[in-house]
């Protein structure tokens, strides 16, 4: 099995360094440095010894309205996950395995399910351009922008490194950013699983009940 279990300072330096340009168009889309925290084991959770606590984010949601992270998904089973609409590749494929997943569930347990997907490109991810893009994937999903310094900030509370958009060596503008997908527990509020990228539909579908629980996967 690939569940692990790893101090949160250990797990957050190795977090950190984890980041990925979606779009980029070359191999920048690899990891810039391949730590492996889930190396030679079977199962795509990481499970903490140390949860994060869940990031002090005051926001914007899809609809335009203020959106308080915490309190807003206090006691619910919550998943959280920074990237961007225009990303072509990691982005897209982390939300809809997360949506078909989710749909794999009994209705009363995606209704108590959250799914937040927090803008790491806020410039261009307005709330119209989250509401559009999610619309495509889960229109339930929660999606956040807001000031750049704010998100990033939050970000890093949890080892998830982000940096402002630029334009790669073609022109095209990218947002580099950490890939990781945090599971909070309805228990707790803690985030105490990790997903990385790599992480298939079938592996959400196994843990989402555990997690709903907020037992460990």
């Amino acid at each position: 099995m690939r569940k692990k279990t790893y101090a949160a300072a250990a797990l957050f330096a190795a977090a950190a360094l984890t980041l990925s340009a979606c779009g980029s168009g070359d191999d920048s889309n690899k990891p810039i440095a391949d730590v492996s925290v889930e190396a030679d084991s079977g199962k795509a959770a990481t499970v903490l010894d140390q949860p994060f606590e869940k990031p002090d984010l005051v926001l914007t949601d899809a609809e335009g309205k203020k959106y308080d992270l915490r309190a807003e998904t206090k006691g619910d089973p919550t998943l959280i996950y920074f990237g961007y609409t225009h990303c072509p590749d990691v982005c897209p494929l982390t939300m809809n395995n997360l949506a078909v997943a989710k749909k794999a569930l009994p209705k009363a347990e995606q209704d108590k399910l959250r799914i937040v997907f927090v803008t790491t490109d806020p410039d261009r991810d307005t709330p119209t351009a989250l509401r559009e893009w999610l619309k495509g994937i889960d229109s339930d999903f929660i999606g956040l922008t807001g000031d750049y310094a704010t998100i990033q900030a939050g970000a890093r509370t949890l080892g998830i490194s982000i940096e402002p958009t630029t334009k790669d060596k073609n022109g095209k503008l990218v947002s580099v950013h950490g890939t990781q997908v945090i599971a909070f527990s309805p228990k707790t509020d803690g985030g105490y699983v990790l997903y990385g990228e790599d992480a298939t539909v079938d592996d959400y579908i196994k843990d989402f009940p555990k997690l709903i629980k907020g037992q460990n996967p």
